[in-house]
């Protein structure tokens, strides 16, 4: 599915709020794209790695930031890597808009387990939020 979203979203298809995440390669610095489901919660910007620790996780610790984009719109953004202990609330958010797309990836814990539950898989799945200005 993934190309497909990516090629939907990068034409301007709002699929599931979806976007195109392009973060510096550590190595090369060239851009390497993503499709990504943005979380807005309590005033901040999320971007959640449901599969855990990927290649674009990696490239976003190195880099510091990078771009989101739909269709000709293309937002520059920093990123700060969130602490497991501050996980748990935005894990649940994200669980409860995106559960059945990612629910698989997360061993069986939802948006109504408790936060307990919710920090026990947290090392296992990066977050950053994400700002712009």
């Amino acid at each position: 599915m993934n190309p497909i979203v990516s090629w939907l979203t990068a034409r301007g298809v709002n699929v599931w709020g979806a976007q195109v995440l392009a973060v510096r390669g550590r190595s090369s610095g060239e851009w390497r794209t993503t499709p990504v489901n943005p979380l807005t919660l309590d005033g901040g910007r999320y971007l959640v790695a449901p599969r855990g620790h990927v290649q674009w996780t990696r490239n976003m610790r190195v880099a510091g930031g990078g771009e989101l984009r739909r269709g000709g719109r293309v937002e520059a953004f920093r990123a700060e890597e969130v602490a497991d202990d501050d996980k748990p609330a935005i894990l649940r958010g994200y669980l409860k808009r995106w559960k059945a797309e990612v629910g698989v990836f997360f061993d069986g814990v939802g948006p109504d387990s408790s936060d307990e539950e919710l920090r026990a898989i947290a090392a296992k799945h990066p977050i950053f939020r994400i700002t712009t200005g």
